[in-house]
């Protein structure tokens, strides 16, 4: 593994562990979803502490399969440095095939954000069964939104495969969106950099491990990227919570932010 900066660190360790993830999958197979997800969870999650600690042993992690008093410990919030990690994102979508007998879905994918001095600065996302990594070192330029893709200016949000949002489905009449159903949240957001929808929109749980390093890699591309009132997503906070977010091409921030802020009075 080449270790240039933090940059290349962070598409180095989400695409290996992404590499791993995909070995336990084809070693496990789907007969059991619940011991599939397990492993994924524990061997990624152990692969990117022991990583980090290995590579960086003086910055703080915050990572979705910490203990709570790993969490909760107050050395996180005094730090300069903080790796805000998710080590399976879609834990759900990694567990499952396509079809009966088929391949495994592949709208899951792998977080590595690094946190600095109160804001995002380095974060990668890699789709293992996509075969590619987005990353703040190369950030993918958006396709810049076009009205006709469908010849009835329509365009396209993603949304949960499990809990979208009641308000989401009102939102996409009123601005004449389409909603596209799309497993984890970093396989969403990256959807929207690589132009298979022009937008994310989610309210209703998500904490800091599941955008900070897909909204790294948003924020790097150009893209827009906040709470869903158009408030400034913060991380590294006590409480690792952060509920809603809309993630869109830039264009499209003004009427999305408008037409859920006339939802929501």
């Amino acid at each position: 593994m080449t270790i240039r900066d933090d940059h290349a660190l962070a598409a180095d360790l989400a695409t290996e562990a992404g590499a791993r993830l995909l070995k336990v999958r084809e070693r496990l197979g789907f007969d059991d979803p619940a011991a599939l997800r397990a492993e994924g969870d524990r061997s990624s999650h152990l692969f990117l502490m022991e990583s980090l600690a290995r590579l960086r042993p003086s910055d703080s992690v915050l990572s979705e399969e910490a203990t709570r008093e790993e969490r909760l410990d107050p050395r996180r919030l005094s730090a300069e440095r903080v790796w805000i990690i998710d080590p399976l994102d879609g834990t759900r979508e990694f567990s499952e095939r396509l079809t009966l007998g088929g391949e495994g879905r592949s709208d899951w994918a792998v977080h590595v954000a690094l946190w600095e001095r109160g804001r995002l600065t380095a974060g990668a996302v890699a789709l293992p069964a996509q075969g590619r990594t987005l990353t703040t070192a190369d950030p993918p330029k958006p396709p810049a939104y076009d009205p006709a893709y469908d010849n009835k200016g329509r365009f396209r949000i993603a949304v949960s495969r499990s809990r979208p949002p009641e308000f989401v489905q009102k939102l996409a009449y009123l601005v004449g969106a389409d909603l596209v159903p799309i497993g984890s949240a970093g396989a969403k957001i990256s959807a929207v950099l690589t132009g298979e929808v022009e937008a994310y929109v989610h309210a209703g749980g998500q904490y800091e491990w599941d955008s900070a390093a897909p909204v790294a890699v948003a924020l790097a591309a150009g893209a827009h990227a906040s709470r869903i009132d158009g408030s400034q997503l913060t991380y590294n906070q006590a409480d690792p919570s952060l509920p809603d977010i809309l993630v869109s091409l830039p264009e499209l921030a003004t009427s999305l932010l408008a037409g859920i802020r006339d939802l929501h009075r």
